[in-house]
């Protein structure tokens, strides 16, 4: 379906440094390509996404995630003719900011950065493709397209308050390219609810496998017990593992049908002709109100069932600590761990990134390693 090609972002404003074509590959390729070639892509593989990465082999890891992402944005966009070249790429590069032990560990070392202008994984992507990935002679980062840098500043929507981006990033690195006050493009917007989807289906997957609830319970849901009982009568021929990846599929087609279906809606209804229409409008590509519902109900579901387990909160707590004190030991004697000219440009936010880029389980490694030196210091400390 091409109906909606001249929406898409198919010609690139270009990069920040100038780089000339390439003859083989499209801008939005050759981003993609930098993605998957990129160091912090591949540690994605040992970040957590639910479970610690040292839990079990078939759980999802941010990398595992991340593909997901790709292929359900890359079915929304293709559906609907956009460039599913730069909807892949947002959504293979979404989450390289993230810190190890998830969303724990982003909270932990933003704690620890708190009046040092605070830590973002959202923009920790940023920071990585702009300054930390050097590999090229005549810029630093992977110098990607204007398209992909807006589209991962942009993904949840416009940005009101500047503050943490100048902090994080300096918002004259952008170099007047990109408009903060503007919505995003509909790549990115398809990336952004991709991501939902997937962690959405996923988590229940990973949280039935890990008995943390059943299959029994999950039903309590209307929309998933919809879908169950349509293969009620094949229930004692297949095994309940089957039958979870079966719903589970079901679910996340008619999650993206009602994504394509609500996206043209509004795409007719409010008039939407080209793509300054769509920076100066509101979401384009959401959830109908009936699944928006849908999704609070997940959410909540897993909130109580999943994110708020008492083991997982047990290993997210260790998490906690790990990074914290990483911080404390990194902090103490920081030439051990980053380079001179890392820390000449900003002492903590070398920090941040060295410990953000670090996977499961060299965080558990280096704790373990570094554990007795610190809390000897402390010892020594409290008896001066």
């Amino acid at each position: 379906m091409k109906k909606y090609s001249k929406l898409g972002l198919f010609k690139s404003r270009g990069r920040i440094f100038y780089e000339r074509l390439n003859k083989f590959r499209t801008p939005f390729q050759r981003d993609r390509d930098r993605i998957i070639h990129s160091a912090s892509f591949r540690r994605l593989k040992h970040k957590t996404q639910v479970f610690v990465n040292t839990e079990g082999d078939h759980y999802r890891t941010r990398i595992t995630h991340s593909i997901e992402v790709a292929q359900i944005a890359r079915t929304i966009s293709k559906y609907l003719g956009l460039n599913d070249d730069l909807a892949e790429t947002l959504s293979l590069s979404h989450d390289m900011g993230h810190t190890p032990f998830g969303h724990a560990g982003e909270e932990a070392l933003n704690e620890c950065m708190d009046d040092k202008g605070g830590f973002d994984h959202n923009l920790q992507t940023l920071r990585i493709v702009m300054f930390l990935e050097n590999k090229y002679v005549k810029f630093r980062g992977l110098n990607l397209t204007i398209e992909t840098l807006d589209g991962l500043l942009k993904h949840n929507g416009p940005i009101n308050d500047s503050k943490k981006l100048q902090n994080i990033i300096g918002v004259k690195n952008f170099k007047n390219k990109i408009k903060l006050d503007k919505n995003s493009s509909l790549e990115a917007q398809i990336a952004a609810i991709s991501d939902d989807i997937a962690y959405n289906n996923h988590d229940i997957q990973d949280g039935i496998k890990a008995k943390l609830f059943s299959l029994n319970e999950l039903i309590e849901i209307d929309f998933f017990r919809e879908i169950y009982k349509s293969y009620k009568k094949n229930i004692k021929k297949n095994n309940k593992e089957i039958l979870v990846y079966q719903i589970i599929r079901d679910s996340i087609n008619l999650m993206v049908q009602d994504v394509i279906k609500k996206t043209i809606l509004n795409i007719n209804k409010r008039d939407i002709k080209n793509i300054s229409n769509i920076y100066n409008n509101n979401q384009i590509v959401e959830f109908s109100n009936k699944f928006k519902i849908i999704e609070s109900q997940i959410k909540l579901f897993l909130k109580f069932k999943m994110y708020n387990n008492k083991n997982v909160l047990i290993k997210n707590n260790k998490g906690k600590k790990i990074v914290k004190n990483l911080f404390k030991i990194v902090n103490k004697k920081p030439k051990n761990f980053i380079s001179k000219s890392d820390l000449n440009k900003n002492k903590y936010r070398a920090i941040a990134d060295y410990i953000s880029g670090m996977t499961d389980r060299y965080a558990i490694n280096l704790y373990k390693n570094n554990k007795w030196t610190y809390l000897n210091y402390i010892e020594i400390k409290l008896l001066i």
